[in-house]
C-alpha cells in the first residue's frame, strides 16, 4: 500500500494534500458544481413523483426519502465547503468548534439518511421479488412505509451527536 511519502511529486493526488489557494480554489469550484447539480437532480426526482400518480409506489417513497436526505447534502452543506474554501485560513469566525460540528451533522444525519434510504428500497425489491404479493402489500402498507421513513430519520437524528466524536478519535 502506498503511504504519502512513497508518492512522487508529479502524482496527481498530491494536489489534494497541498495547502495551495489553487486547490482551494479547485475544490470549492467542485462543491460548487455538485451542489447546484446535485441540488437541481433531487429536486427534479421528488417533483416527478409528486406530479405523477403513476410514479407514487412504495420504492418511490422510499427513493424521494433518499432525495430528500441527499438535498440536506446538496443544498446545505456542500455550498458552505464551498464558501470556505475560498476564505482565508486565519478566519476563525466560521472555522469555530460549534459550526464544524453543525457542518459535520449536517452530513452525517443527510449521508445516514441516505443510507438507510437505499438498504429500505432493496429490502423493499427483496421482499417484492421473493415473498408473495399478500406478504408485501401486508409489510408496506401506507402507515408502514410512514413509519419505515421516519425511523431512518430517527436512526440519523439518534447518531449525529455520536459521528463527530468519532470522526476526531480518527
Amino acid at each position: 500500500m502506498l503511504n504519502a511519502s512513497s508518492w512522487s511529486a508529479s502524482s496527481p493526488l498530491l494536489l489534494l494534500w497541498e495547502d495551495s489557494s489553487g486547490t482551494h480554489i479547485f475544490l470549492s469550484l467542485l462543491y460548487a458544481v455538485l451542489a447546484i447539480s446535485g441540488t437541481l437532480s433531487n429536486v427534479m426526482v421528488i417533483y416527478l413523483v409528486f406530479s405523477f400518480k403513476k410514479l407514487q409506489t412504495t420504492s418511490n417513497a422510499f427513493i424521494v426519502n433518499g432525495c430528500a436526505a441527499d438535498l440536506s447534502v446538496c443544498a446545505l452543506w456542500m455550498p458552505q465547503e464551498a464558501v470556505l474554501g475560498l476564505l482565508p485560513p486565519n478566519s476563525s469566525s466560521l472555522r469555530s468548534v460549534e459550526y464544524r460540528l453543525l457542518r459535520g451533522g449536517l452530513l452525517g444525519l443527510g449521508l445516514t439518511v441516505s443510507l438507510a434510504s437505499h438498504l429500505l428500497v432493496a429490502f423493499n425489491r427483496y421482499v417484492l421479488i421473493t415473498k408473495l404479493p399478500s406478504v408485501y402489500q401486508a409489510l408496506y402498507q401506507r402507515r408502514h412505509t410512514g413509519c419505515m421513513i421516519g425511523l431512518s430519520w430517527a436512526l440519523a437524528l439518534l447518531l449525529v451527536p455520536l459521528l463527530p466524536g468519532l470522526w476526531t478519535l480518527g
